[in-house]
């Protein structure tokens, strides 16, 4: 269910959507809103402007984007999943928006399951469209009783999640991969921190083979915390109260009004 789509604050035309309809060169960020805020605002306008330089050399006004995001949620949604899409048609003179508002997405209720596949993201430092290779292992994933891929190496050295960052609690610290990945706004927002809560933090490699030494797994997205306890057929332990400590200091994150 869609509640709400605009192109540069209009609602969509047969000729404002071509671009998107025929290219998949472009970029986005994803929020949940409440309120009309959302978490890590200034990260999620500096992951626009960042990406908007690389792929089309020009930056992008974080001041727009959250006009356009207002805009589209309107007098009437206070409460939503909202993404910011980036495209650049050609012969264009700034950048074109895509605001989708859709109904919010509550918190994970459940520990995960993931199924490693052998990809890895091109660009992974962009949250880039086309993504057809977490799409394909997602559903792949699905049809076989798992919740999401887990995108890993030709020699299973693990890199993300198809919609998550990963981390692996060794009892006194969060490993997270250092394989090329996006780093997720949440991942962004718990990672520093961890250690006022008590809790190490640091980017090191983690291969499928090192999994069962580590005492918890957690992912991470637009969605908020969650354990993980199984990666194919290995059971894993969750570690409850290093779960309610990262779920805690992630929910601490004051929200930013928008």
């Amino acid at each position: 269910m869609v509640f709400r789509i605009e192109i540069d604050g209009r609602p969509p035309t047969a000729d404002t959507l071509v671009h998107p309809a025929l290219s998949n060169y472009g970029h986005f960020t994803a929020m949940q809103v409440r309120d009309g805020r959302t978490r890590g605002l200034d990260l999620h306008l500096a992951r626009l402007d960042a990406s908007t330089r690389e792929l089309f050399g020009a930056g992008l006004d974080g001041d727009l984007v959250r006009a356009r995001i207002r805009h589209a949620l309107g007098d009437d949604v206070r409460d939503a999943s909202v993404r910011v899409v980036v495209h650049w048609p050609e012969g264009a003179e700034a950048a074109t928006l895509l605001v989708t508002v859709r109904p919010p997405a509550p918190p994970p209720s459940r520990a995960q399951s993931l199924k490693s596949v052998p990809y890895q993201r091109p660009a992974a430092h962009i949250k880039h469209l086309g993504g057809f290779g977490q799409t394909y292992y997602g559903l792949l994933a699905a049809r076989e009783g798992f919740d999401d891929a887990l995108l890993t190496a030709p020699d299973g050295t693990v890199a993300e999640g198809g919609i998550t960052n990963i981390g692996f609690f060794d009892g006194a610290s969060v490993v997270w991969p250092d394989a090329p990945c996006l780093h997720g706004i949440t991942m962004q927002l718990l990672e520093p921190r961890l250690p006022s809560a008590g809790i190490g933090s640091r980017r090191g490699p983690v291969r499928l083979a090192d999994v069962p030494a580590y005492r918890s797994v957690i992912v991470t997205n637009s969605h908020g915390v969650a354990p993980v306890e199984r990666i194919d057929d290995m059971r894993l332990p969750v570690d409850e109260e290093f779960v309610k400590t990262a779920v805690e200091t992630y929910e601490s994150v004051p929200w930013d009004v928008i």
